[in-house]
């Protein structure tokens, strides 16, 4: 069962039927089940917005919220129970445990879903639905209405408006209550053992995909059933590609690795990145570029408060690495110009951070009516300077080419600043060497 309490399900339903207008209906299908190949399926991943409102972690079920029905608001169509069928799939929550486990109202079969929700649907003036997100469920649902409309001469009503339900439940999703920033901490305390794990375990001769089964190991022995995204392990001159995806190259003496990767909990995303050296010490120019990236990630932290808009972080990660990179050489002129210029974006070419949460690039205006967003409690981030030096940049010394360094950590909005989630991995210099060293020693 969900780590997030049945309640808060329900509270986060009254709130959303709150912002609906009256005469209205909300309607949410579940994720389809993803082949792999053939007749093989992928690990079952809930729809992080029907998650959000139910906590039922099956397929082929809809969800319906009907503010005001006299009989229940909260409608759930869903797979029966079948025998024969959870033996080979495993059990199903079916009618009852819809009700009993999960709070339904009522609920009904999936197979029975075509006689039933055009009865529903009829004369609510306008439908909430996640538009344009499944355009099969989109087909389906313009069916039920059609229905409606061929009974229109016997006195039946069509809804007149569609709304697209994102506006609403996204902004719900963007403040995260105490229970999901606990399911966040467990997810980020996973995360960094993983992290650490990966960073004991590195030798030269290995490979990439060494490490990948390192940080896997540590996910699943910590109870978490899958990465929140296919997990980034980029040695040497592949840390220079932001979504680097092959992690098969060997780990070589003299090259820097860098891990992005995170697991999730109960559909609530980590999202972290180290980048340590593979012999276990940083090289001169290593330590530079990795000093800077770390000072330009405190400067972001400290712009993370409420009152405090969304763009400072980034902005403040901007002005560290130029200036940085103008007292290394491999920027020159004046700062403020540089910055202006955006000549920073050939080292530095993505944002400092994302919302975080059910998903790792979670849901959440960053612009509210042309603005910067400010930033207000309960909401979850990441922030993750980098600087990239291709390895076939001749415009800098060669020293410097095929460093890649980035340091991501995730951290939650407080009453006085932020928290950061992640602190459970090393993130200095002193700590990444003395680590990885304790474990060289341990292992000899």
């Amino acid at each position: 069962m969900s780590r997030i309490p049945k309640a808060e399900y329900a509270r986060r339903r009254k709130a959303l039927m709150a912002q609906m207008v009256p005469n209205s209906i909300a309607i949410l299908p579940a994720a389809a089940v993803a082949i792999r190949n053939r007749d093989v399926e992928h690990v079952y991943r809930q729809d992080s917005d029907f998650q959000y409102l139910s906590g039922f972690p099956e397929p082929e079920a809809v969800i319906a919220l009907i503010p005001g029905r006299e009989h229940g608001e909260y409608v759930m169509f869903c797979r029966e129970r079948n025998p024969e069928r959870e033996l080979w799939d495993g059990l199903r929550a079916g009618q009852e445990g819809a009700v009993r486990d999960f709070g339904a109202d009522d609920a009904f079969p999936i197979a029975d879903i075509d006689e039933i929700l055009p009865g529903l649907i009829e004369g609510r003036e306008r439908v909430y639905s996640a538009m344009g997100s499944n355009p099969e469920f989109d087909r389906r649902l313009m069916d039920w209405i059609n229905v409606i409309r061929s009974k229109a001469r016997l006195g039946a009503q069509p809804p007149n408006e569609f709304v697209a339900l994102d506006h609403l439940l996204h902004d719900m999703r963007l403040y995260k209550s105490a229970a999901e920033v606990k399911v966040m901490r467990t997810a980020a305390e996973i995360s960094a053992k993983a992290h650490v794990r990966a960073m004991q375990a590195c030798r030269p001769g290995l490979h990439e995909y060494s490490l990948e089964a390192e940080l896997d190991y540590a996910f699943r022995q910590g109870g978490a059933k899958m990465p929140a995204y296919g997990s980034i392990v980029a040695a040497g001159r592949n840390g220079c590609i932001l979504h680097y995806q092959q992690n098969d190259a060997p780990l070589k003496e003299g090259d820097l690795v860098l891990i992005d990767a995170g697991c999730e909990i109960d559909c609530y995303a980590s999202d972290i990145t180290r980048t340590f050296p593979v012999s276990g010490r940083f090289s001169p120019e290593q330590k530079a570029i990795y000093e800077l990236v770390l000072s330009a990630q405190a400067a972001a932290f400290a712009e993370i408060a409420p009152g405090k808009h969304w763009n400072h972080a980034h902005e403040a990660t901007v002005r560290v690495i130029t200036e940085g990179l103008v007292e290394l050489g491999l920027l020159k002129g004046d700062v403020q110009a540089l910055i202006e210029s955006e000549a920073y974006r050939a080292f530095y070419m993505h944002r400092a951070g994302h919302w975080l949460g059910m998903d790792v690039h979670d849901v959440g205006d960053y612009k509210v009516g042309g603005e910067w967003r400010v930033l207000e409690p309960g909401m979850a981030l990441t922030v993750e300077p980098g600087i990239y030096i291709a390895a076939d940049n001749e415009s800098v010394a060669k020293k410097w080419r095929g460093i890649g360094i980035r340091i991501e950590d995730d951290v939650v909005v407080t009453r006085q600043g932020c928290e950061i989630l992640t602190s459970g991995v090393p993130r200095t210099v002193a700590e990444i060497e003395a680590l990885m060293h304790d474990a060289r020693q341990a292992s000899l």
